[in-house]
């Protein structure tokens, strides 16, 4: 029983609740699928894999986290309060700095032409309100999941081996490459693009382990892709959003741009994911006095029982 459950803890081990909840997610992902199917050619592929992924998420983490994890749902990062709402008004506004800062280098830099700037109309402003929505869902279904669930569970299991930084450090790069790993089939994916998707990871990642919180993540991650497509026009990993505020036409070389992925697979975005995770680092430094792994990535906050 000890290779299955941590007795101490009074629940399964680490890799059996990120197993349990894997298995979970796929078993209401593929229910979902075939739920929407008759959908498909009435809306984009995109937004049926989005609403599908959103509701696989929202039911197997909560699900997993009472009865594999036997703690509290905010334990993953989900402490809303005050300073989670300013900390995720940070977030929201690094991610569309730095993609303001992408677009602006490759006007200057002569790798991308605007074609086009849309005129606002009711048709532009509910395109953008629907692409606003479906990112928020993105960018708070992957990071509960990715962060707030997986790299928790995998920072836990790996404490008593490497210690509590050791464990994070090791939770943080094995579930950003996860993370870069799970876009390797998006339309125009390379390698280059599963290594800047991985960066990117860790750029999120800091904002979680930092704070103990998914504020910042949430926050950068919906303002970052919603910038990258509905407002600027560029590939949101490899997908195309329509409308968008800005057209563009790339017209330097995909090492620079990223091609038909997006700027995550150039170097102009990468720069961005590192400027990224500098200006993460220094806001949480300026915010607290210091910086320190929080305690809550490692340290599980179990439910009694009953």
């Amino acid at each position: 029983m000890s290779l299955l459950q941590n007795p101490r803890e009074g629940r399964l081990r680490a890799p059996w609740r990120l197993l349990l909840q894997s298995a979970l997610l796929l078993a209401i992902a593929v229910v979902g699928f075939v739920a929407v199917s008759p959908l498909a050619g009435r809306t984009t592929p995109l937004a049926l894999n989005t609403l599908v992924m959103a509701f696989a998420v929202g039911v197997s983490v909560p699900v997993a986290a009472r009865l594999f994890d036997h703690r509290p749902l905010d334990d993953l990062g989900l402490h809303v309060d005050r300073q989670w709402w300013l900390d995720c008004g940070f977030g929201l506004a690094l991610g569309a700095g730095l993609q303001t800062l992408v677009f602006a280098a490759q006007v200057a830099a002569g790798l991308v032409v605007v074609t086009d700037v849309a005129r606002l109309s009711p048709s532009l402003l509910s395109g953008l309100a629907s692409s606003l929505a479906m990112f928020v869902a993105v960018g708070v279904y992957e990071e509960v999941l990715s962060r707030g669930y997986q790299l928790t569970n995998a920072a836990e299991g790996l404490r008593g081996y490497l210690g509590h930084r050791g464990a994070v450090a090791a939770a943080v790069l094995l579930t950003s490459g996860l993370f870069g790993a799970l876009h390797a089939a998006n339309p125009g994916a390379t390698a280059v693009s599963v290594l800047g998707v991985s960066l990117a990871g860790v750029w999120l990642a800091l904002g979680y382990v930092l704070t103990g919180e998914l504020a910042i993540p949430v926050g950068a991650h919906v303002s970052w892709n919603f910038f990258l497509g509905a407002v600027y026009g560029f590939p949101v990993s490899g997908n195309r959003i329509s409308p968008s505020l800005v057209r563009i036409q790339e017209i330097g070389p995909d090492a620079l741009t990223g091609g038909q992925f997006g700027p995550e697979a150039g170097l102009v975005g990468i720069a961005a994911i590192l400027l990224g995770s500098v200006a993460v680092v220094g806001y949480v430094a300026a915010r607290d006095g210091r910086l320190s792994i929080a305690a809550s990535v490692t340290v599980p906050d179990i439910l009694p029982e009953r």
